[in-house]
Formats: structure tokens, sequence, C-alpha cells
């Protein structure tokens, strides 16, 4: 049997981690934004040190990863409510322990977790 409070915390607590993270990611991208519009420093042919562009893509990317990582919790946090939390939303098994602590938030079962079946 699922100790579903034990996860209920613990995606609480990466809830809360996704969404300081979110902060910071953007405060970030908006401070590089602005500094590129008060400077007209070629940075794209600086040879000492990354680009303000690439700064920004990695900001970006980061920034994305984090908001679908929020969305994953979110929506394991709704299955805990929907009282549907570590069950495969393909097959219906019950998820391994092993696999909840790992993935806390995945709707999938070891077997379907890649997609394929």
């Amino acid at each position: 049997m699922i100790d579903v409070e034990r996860f209920r915390v613990l995606l609480e607590e990466e809830r809360g981690r996704k969404v300081a993270l979110l902060k910071a990611l953007r405060s970030d991208i908006t401070s590089v934004s602005l500094a590129r519009q008060d400077s007209n420093v070629d940075d794209e042919h600086d040879p000492e040190g990354t680009t303000i562009a690439f700064e920004l893509s990695q900001a970006s990317a980061l920034l994305e990863q984090s908001r679908v990582g929020l969305e994953q919790i979110e929506a394991a946090l709704q299955r805990i409510s929907d009282g549907t939390y570590g069950i495969c939303a393909v097959c219906g098994v019950v998820i391994p322990d092993g696999r909840l602590e790992a993935r806390p938030w995945t709707p999938y079962c070891v077997s379907h977790a890649s997609g394929k079946q």
C-alpha cells in the first residue's frame, strides 16, 4: 500500500523548490535582458566569455524545464486528491514505491515510462 501522505509531503517540498527556482530564473532573465538593452557592447564577438544571448537561451531552457516539472508535480498532487496517485495511467497497475521515491510525480509504471508500450 502506498504511503500517499509521505509522497504528498515530498511533492509539496519539490513544488516549493520549483516555484522558488522559477522566480529566480525569471528574475535572472529580466536582469540580463535589461542589461542587454542598456548596453551597446558587441558581446557576440567577445572571446572572453559567454554571450548574453547564450545566457538568455540557457536561462530560458531552464525556465521551461522547471515549468514543465512544476506542471508534473501539480498533476501528481491532483492525482493524490483524486485517489489515483500511484496507479499507472496506462495499465492501471500500482507503481512500485521505489519508482515513486525516484520520481514521485510519475503517472507511469516502469513498463510504460518510455511510452513505447
